[in-house]
């Protein structure tokens, strides 16, 4: 297999010049109109760097996955998971960061370079407040760069057209993927705790 080990061979390849386009619509903080597009996202894909690699975790709010603080700054509450923590132990060894955002309905997306910090500062977390609940910490986002993303891997994927949804039926349950990872362990017992759950508020 031929391996590509230079950027001047990419350039090749793909060209060396980018479109005006693909230039100008970074921007050093939020436009309006990014603001705009941002603050309606229900979902994010938040991705960390840290000593032990790599990691990508889905977060997701239905008022708007992030709070727009300012043009330069954003709220990202940390929601009961697994507890896991990879993404926020990453950020405290290393802020660097990178959010891409997700509209349903629309095939563009919106992405943001930056870097930031953990809070559990009681006043911040409290603002967050859910029905009597609150997150157990916020990540504090300094933007670098923000700009919207080709719409066509959105398109190509046809998203959000309900013909081509999987049957959730059809799929591997958790409990099934965990049983396949770790060969002794009790699927069944797991999926229903896990459906009894996910019929809860998830806050």
């Amino acid at each position: 297999m031929k391996i590509i080990s230079s950027i001047e061979e990419l350039n090749m390849i793909y060209g060396a010049g980018l479109s005006p386009a693909s230039v100008t619509k970074v921007t050093k903080q939020l436009t309006p109109l990014y603001r705009e597009m941002i603050e309606i996202s229900p979902f994010a894909a938040l991705a960390t760097v840290g000593p032990e690699g790599l990691d990508c975790s889905p977060r997701g709010d239905l008022g708007g996955v992030v709070r727009v603080v300012d043009d330069e700054t954003l709220h990202l509450p940390d929601w009961r998971g697994n507890n896991r923590v990879d993404s926020l132990s990453n950020i405290v060894r290393d802020p660097r960061l990178a959010l891409m955002f997700l509209i349903p309905g629309s095939n563009t997306t919106m992405r943001i370079n930056g870097h930031g910090v953990v809070s559990d500062d009681e006043a911040l977390l409290w603002s967050f407040e859910m029905d009597g609940k609150h997150p157990r910490t916020v990540v504090v986002i300094s933007i670098d760069e923000v700009y919207f993303q080709c719409a066509r891997a959105v398109m190509r994927a046809e998203l959000w057209n309900g013909e081509h949804f999987a049957d959730p039926a059809k799929l591997p349950t958790p409990g099934q993927m965990l049983k396949a990872a770790t060969g002794d362990f009790d699927q069944e017992a797991y999926d229903r705790e896990w459906s009894q759950r996910a019929a809860k508020t998830m806050w």
